[in-house]
């Protein structure tokens, strides 16, 4: 197959978006599919160009194997409602020029990832005009949530802008999501059954694993995380992991780790980067417990999971549905427990029930009581964390998921 991938966010970013768009392009790569890439410069989370990219210039480059057009895109420092709007839409323009360029490649598919949503009107006047299929992969709902999470305002203008996403979703070749209920609201949004693909962001099962705390002296491993930030070898971990953005409801991890200061055997480290980290750090002022890092490199991953004895993702309500966070995978394969803060119902809450445990968003004193049951019972934390690898393993394995959308993929083809 000849596959154009057209998504925004791409390696090196390490995560969200990025990293998938990148580890699936890397897997039909070495499967001998021709894969070429447009994408934006690497900004995300920092909302700062990488080092060694531009915002402002076209860039061709050669990334094991696989083409790479680098389109050029705004970057706001503080990417607010309006701010993220341009943002978007100067990919969107600045990428046509590259889309069109393909006409001559002519690709067998193009596979556009969602957000942004913009793209999705180019990708489908360029498969016509080919006569080849379309392929919208969605990780984020980014209408329902620009309103939901009230970036966006005005009932007339939510109007407009679901029927325009309705249109466009129901002229793709094949849409595909990350979650049971993500599918369940594109199948509302009117797109026929037949045209939708489950395909959940995955996990390297072998990368990622249950993590054996190194020998204290060794400096190696998950100790070795420990030393650097003084926290004691029998002190209790609270771990969150990724990006620091609005989405997340990340303050109420300051509001619980102030509920726990007395509880000195519990520590938290807030790892990441984002617009929402200084405001974090601001609210954590003087806890001497909590300890912040930056994204760490993907090859330390399993160490820094593995440091974990308590992961927590929280989660805003009103984003419920919407997105399914892609690190909680990184979780549950890791074999710790996890603490997410989600309704009852939710896919978020569904996955987790039974491998950890489930408090209401925005209550820090649900989550601080939550920590505070599982920091003090190993054998609850050790049976919740073998229950998430045990899913992990048999439900979000990199291999299996990107075997499925390999088939997929050759399905759409011969329809």
């Amino acid at each position: 197959m000849k596959i154009l991938l057209y998504s925004m966010n791409f390696t090196p970013e390490l995560v969200g978006i990025g990293k998938y768009s990148g580890e699936m392009a890397q897997w039909l790569h070495a499967k001998g599919h021709a894969v070429r890439v447009i994408a934006s410069p690497p900004f995300f989370p920092h909302w700062a160009p990488f080092e060694g990219h531009s915002a402002w210039a076209y860039r061709k480059t050669d990334w094991n194997g696989i083409t790479v057009w680098r389109a050029p895109t705004w970057v706001p420092a503080r990417p607010r409602a309006l701010a993220r709007m341009v943002h978007l839409f100067s990919f969107m323009l600045s990428s046509m020029p590259l889309l069109f360029g393909q006409v001559r490649w002519k690709p067998d598919l193009v596979f556009v990832v969602e957000p942004p949503l913009f793209c999705a009107p180019a990708v489908l006047f360029f498969s016509r005009m080919l006569g080849i299929k379309s392929w919208l992969h969605i990780q984020d709902y980014e209408v329902d949530a620009a309103f939901d999470l009230g970036l966006v305002r005005g009932a007339r203008v939510r109007r407009f802008a679901l029927s325009a996403e309705r249109w466009l979703l129901s002229r793709f070749s094949r849409v595909s999501t990350i979650s049971a209920a993500m599918l369940d609201k594109a199948r509302n949004k009117g797109i026929d059954a037949a045209r939708l693909v489950l395909l959940p962001n995955w996990v390297d099962v072998r990368s990622i694993y249950p993590h054996a705390a190194a020998a204290p002296g060794t400096g190696d491993g998950a100790k070795g995380y420990r030393d650097m930030l003084g926290i004691p070898d029998d002190a209790v971990v609270v771990l969150y992991a990724g990006s620091l953005g609005n989405k997340q409801g990340i303050e109420v991890l300051a509001e619980a780790a102030g509920r726990l200061a007395a509880a000195r055997h519990i520590h938290f480290v807030l790892c990441g980067n984002g617009p929402s980290r200084e405001p974090l750090k601001a609210a954590c002022a003087g806890l001497d417990h909590v300890h912040f890092l930056d994204l760490q490199p993907a090859e330390r991953l399993n160490e820094l999971l593995g440091m974990a004895d308590i992961h927590v993702l929280p989660q805003r309500a009103d984003a419920a549905d919407l997105v399914m966070p892609s690190k909680l995978g990184g979780m549950l394969a890791s074999g710790k427990a996890v603490i997410v803060t989600a309704h009852a119902g939710t896919e978020l809450s569904n996955v987790v029930s039974g491998r950890g445990l489930v408090v209401a968003p925005g209550d820090a004193d649900a989550l601080a009581e939550a920590i505070a049951q599982l920091a003090t019972s190993r054998p609850q934390r050790e049976a919740m964390g073998a229950a998430g690898r045990s899913f992990a393993e048999t439900e979000l394995d990199q291999n299996a998921i990107l075997q499925r959308l390999e088939r997929e993929l050759l399905r759409c083809l011969a329809d």
